[in-house]
C-alpha cells in the first residue's frame, strides 16, 4: 500500500466527522457527449479485436487514458471529494462479452492509475483539499441468487465462487493502481456483494493492507425492495458484518424516489451513509432530464434531514449537477451516526431484530 493510501484512512474518517463528503458524478453520461469511434475503444492495443469494442467504455482506460483522466478531472474542478474508477463492468465475467476476460486486471489497474493521475494532480492545486480514489466493482451482468430460466427455478448461471474470483482479481488490479478506498456499487443481489466482500477479504489479506471499503445497493423500482428482494433495512444487516466504511443507495431511482429508502438505510446504519442517486426517472429515450438545481435541492433536503454523509449523482449527473450539489450541502453538518442497542439483527427479504 502507498503512503498516499495510507493517510486516505485517517482523513477521510475525520473529515467525514466534520463535512458532507462529495462524490462524482455519471462517467457514461461523459463518455456519450464526446464523438467516440471504434478506433477510439480499439487503439494501437486492439486493432484487429474479434469483437466490436464501441460502448465498452472501461477500455478506454488502456485505449484513450486521456479521456478518462479528463472526465475525472471535471468532476474533481466540480468539487469532488472522491472520484470513482472507470471500472463498473471491469471483471472478467463483464468483460467476456467483447472477448477481454483475460485483460480485467489490467482494466482495473489503469483505470485506478488514471483516476490517481487526475486525483494528485487536482490536490497539488488545492493543497489544503486532498482528493481520493474509489475503485469502483460493479455488479457484474450475472445474478448469484435468481435464475435466469423461468422454466428452472434452481439454475444459476454462475456460482458464489466465480463471482468471487473475479472479483478479487478486480481488487488487485484496483490496489496495485493506487484506489484508496473499494466501492461495492449498484448491488441488485446481495448475494453477489457477499461474493465481493469475500473477495476484498481475501485481496486485502493477501496483500497485508485494509482500505475502507463502501457497499451501495439498488432499489429497482418503486416496490422498495432489491432486485432479489430484499428491504433497505435488511440489505444492511446483510452487510454489515462487512464493518463499511460506508453504505447506502445509488441508480435506478432520482433523488425524489430514493427518499423513503435512504431515510430507512439512515436510520438503522451504524455507519456513514452514502447516497448517489440519478438526475430523476429515465425519459421515453433513455435521457434524463432532471436539471442540476433540481437534483441538488432534493438532496439538500437530504442533508438537512439528517441523512447524509457522502453524496453525489450517478446516471445522468454531470460535472454541473456535481458542482450543485457540492454548493448546496456545503454549509450543512453531516448525519450522526446512531448508537444502536445490541440486539440480533438478521435478515431474509425482511429484517429480524429479536428483542
Amino acid at each position: 500500500m502507498t503512503a498516499k493510501q495510507t493517510e486516505a484512512q485517517p482523513y477521510l474518517r475525520e473529515e467525514a466527522k466534520r463535512r458532507i463528503l462529495v462524490l462524482d458524478g455519471a462517467m457514461g453520461t461523459q463518455f456519450q457527449g464526446r464523438t467516440l469511434v471504434e478506433d477510439d475503444f480499439r487503439g494501437d492495443l486492439f486493432p484487429g479485436w474479434s469483437h466490436d469494442l464501441k460502448g465498452n467504455y472501461d477500455v478506454l482506460n488502456l485505449t484513450r487514458p486521456d479521456i478518462v483522466k479528463d472526465i475525472h478531472l471535471g468532476y474533481l474542478e466540480a468539487g469532488a471529494d472522491i472520484v470513482e474508477t472507470n471500472t463498473f463492468s471491469s471483471t472478467r465475467i463483464a468483460q467476456g462479452d467483447y472477448g477481454l476476460q483475460d485483460h480485467a486486471y489490467a482494466l482495473n489497474k489503469a483505470g485506478a492509475e488514471v483516476a490517481r493521475a487526475a486525483a494528485d494532480e487536482m490536490a497539488e492545486r488545492t493543497p489544503e483539499k486532498p482528493r481520493f480514489v474509489a475503485g469502483a466493482i460493479g455488479p457484474t451482468n450475472t445474478t448469484a441468487s435468481i435464475s435466469p430460466d423461468v422454466n428452472n427455478p434452481g439454475f444459476r448461471a454462475i456460482s458464489f465462487d466465480e463471482l468471487r474470483e473475479a472479483y478479487a482479481e478486480a481488487v488487485r488490479g484496483l490496489a496495485d493502481g493506487g484506489a484508496d478506498l473499494i466501492l461495492i456499487e449498484t448491488v441488485f443481489d446481495t448475494l453477489n456483494a457477499k461474493a465481493a466482500v469475500f473477495a476484498i477479504e481475501d485481496v486485502f489479506e493477501e496483500k497485508g493492507v485494509r482500505l475502507p471499503v463502501m457497499i451501495s445497493g439498488t432499489i429497482t423500482d418503486r416496490s422498495g425492495r432489491t432486485l432479489s428482494g430484499q428491504t433497505p433495512e435488511a440489505f444492511w444487516f446483510s452487510v454489515r458484518h462487512a464493518r463499511p466504511f460506508a453504505v447506502g443507495l445509488n441508480c435506478a431511482l432520482g433523488a425524489e424516489e430514493m427518499r423513503p429508502h435512504i431515510e430507512e438505510i439512515s436510520r438503522v446504519a451504524d455507519t456513514l451513509v452514502i447516497c448517489y442517486p440519478n438526475a430523476g426517472l429515465p425519459n421515453a429515450f433513455g435521457g434524463y432530464d432532471e436539471t442540476p438545481a433540481q437534483t441538488s435541492a432534493l438532496l439538500e433536503e437530504f442533508g438537512e434531514a439528517g441523512f447524509l454523509n457522502i453524496v453525489g449523482g450517478c446516471c445522468g449527473t454531470t460535472p454541473e449537477h456535481i458542482r450543485a450539489i457540492a454548493d448546496a450541502v456545503s454549509a450543512i453538518p453531516p448525519r450522526t451516526i446512531p448508537k444502536n442497542d445490541v440486539k440480533m439483527r438478521l435478515s431474509g427479504l425482511e429484517p429480524f431484530i429479536h428483542a
